[in-house]
């Protein structure tokens, strides 16, 4: 499976100068947050598979103006051609704002999903805004990571985390690829490709798992 990932730098190639079937090869897209919704909308009507996002800290405009086509998959597990994956936007709370959270906020958050994740046998992807604490995180106060990811893989060890938040112009780390116990830790900023082994995604999935629709209450 191939999947177009992307963050909180619009792509020029995929948007400004976009050329009919760019995004043909890709079987999945998903945001990691801080775009622009009229990005994201243009996205999902050039091509014909799905794409889910969450918030990033700037994100306080989709409330009114939610991406139009896209499917937020804040605080749920949704799976996709038996892809497990689990949506948790936000950053560490740095002055209050929305789509913020405090550490105990996140606990709380990741307490409320593992009836979920006990159900469908784990979760494949995680998609967050901000990354793991100590884990491709910056050296400010708004751009650290939380500590509650690192528990929450040290628990249920994803295949793959992908989150945005950190620029890549940020500083002279430019590495995009990182692993934390067993877990590739992906920076997603403008947009970064994921290829999955089809022998990478589970076959246990119950009856219905592969229904995109039926979690995203379609």
């Amino acid at each position: 499976m191939k999947i177009l990932t992307i963050s909180d730098e619009v792509c020029p190639a995929l948007y400004d100068f976009y050329t009919p079937g760019k995004l043909d090869e890709y079987d999945l897209i998903i945001s990691c947050g801080d775009l622009k919704p009229s990005y994201l909308s243009f996205l999902v009507t050039m091509t014909h598979v799905p794409l889910l996002y969450v918030h990033g800290n700037h994100d306080t405009r989709y409330e009114k103006n939610p991406p139009e086509g896209c499917d937020c998959i804040e605080d749920k597990l949704v799976v996709y051609r038996g892809l497990r994956i689990l949506g948790l936007g936000g950053s560490p709370s740095y002055n209050g704002g929305a789509h913020q959270y405090t550490e105990s906020q996140m606990r709380w958050r990741i307490f409320k999903l593992w009836w979920k994740i006990r159900k469908h046998g784990g979760v494949d992807i995680v998609v967050s805004h901000a990354p793991l604490a100590g884990v491709g995180d910056g050296d400010d106060f708004a751009h650290r990571g939380f500590h509650e990811f690192l528990r929450f893989v040290d628990k249920y060890h994803p295949k793959y985390w992908l989150h945005g938040h950190v620029h890549l112009n940020y500083g002279i780390d430019k590495t995009r690829v990182r692993e934390y116990n067993g877990t590739k830790v992906i920076n997603t900023c403008e947009r970064y490709v994921l290829e999955i082994p089809q022998e990478e995604i589970p076959t246990t999935s119950k009856k219905g798992d592969i229904d995109y629709g039926q979690y995203l209450g379609r």
